[in-house]
């Protein structure tokens, strides 16, 4: 029941994620103001702002301009609310204050994830108004629970993978990777440690190069194309976050 929750939350929050997405891209305020059409600028209504419901009830058009919504508004939700019914699922053992400040801990970073992998798919950027929280709330959690582990060990760890990357960002001037995914792996040392992190890499760069060989094989990209990675880097992250153990002992089971 409480997944459920979860999943109904979800929904709300990546409705909002939506707005979110578009109101940083036109550079608009995205905490206060009505909800408007992007096409012809009409104020949403209650009906108008269901998650998936609207998107199904008005046929995937607007009600006054007609114009056809785009089919990210109801993925965002549905894989919002279902991305909060597994870490409910997951996460959530028993219900006290520090595992629902974990849970909210782990809902805010996911949403942000979201957010992020939506606007580097779209517009091949990383907004700071994004990655910049989503590295300051990766680092106070753990900070604040076990202050001398994450000095000693997230903190160096994360520092060192971060500059192993710039580093290969300033040796291909930008052509590998951008800035922004230096930030972003930044922030996965930081939520995912060791040895998570290097999972989580190992299955971006597996994805990416399947996506990337696939979409030159049916002429979609050619070698000089550019592919937004901060979507391969969330998709790991997300992986490693729910299946990482499991993985890295089936992975170290194979060496015994």
């Amino acid at each position: 029941m409480v997944s459920v929750l979860g999943f109904l939350f979800g929904l709300i929050v990546g409705s909002f994620l939506n707005t979110l997405i578009y109101r940083l891209k036109e550079g608009r305020g995205f905490l206060w103001g009505r909800s408007f059409c992007p096409y012809c600028f009409h104020p949403l209504g209650f009906f108008d702002l269901l998650p998936i419901l609207s998107f199904f009830l008005l046929k995937g058009k607007c009600r006054y301009c007609k114009k056809k919504i785009s089919l990210q508004y109801p993925l965002v939700e549905l894989f919002t609310g279902t991305l909060f019914f597994l870490i409910t699922k997951k996460f959530l053992f028993f219900l006290s204050l520090q595992s629902l400040l974990y849970l909210f801990w782990l809902f805010v970073i996911s949403s942000l994830l979201i957010a992020i992998f939506v606007f580097d798919l779209k517009f091949y950027i990383i907004p700071d108004e994004l990655i910049y929280p989503a590295i300051f709330l990766a680092a106070l959690y753990p900070l604040i629970l076990n202050t001398k582990y994450f000095l000693l060990n997230t903190l160096p760890f994360s520092l060192g993978i971060t500059f192993l990357f710039l580093a290969i960002f300033l040796f291909s001037k930008g052509r590998w990777l951008g800035f922004g995914d230096v930030k972003l792996v930044f922030f996965m040392g930081l939520f995912l440690s060791f040895p998570k992190t290097i999972l989580a890499l190992f299955l971006a760069f597996s994805f990416g190069a399947i996506i990337g060989i696939g979409l030159i094989i049916f002429k979609k990209k050619s070698l000089k194309s550019e592919v937004p990675f901060a979507p391969f880097l969330i998709t790991g992250t997300l992986l490693a976050l729910f299946w990482g153990d499991s993985l890295i002992n089936w992975y170290l089971s194979l060496l015994k």
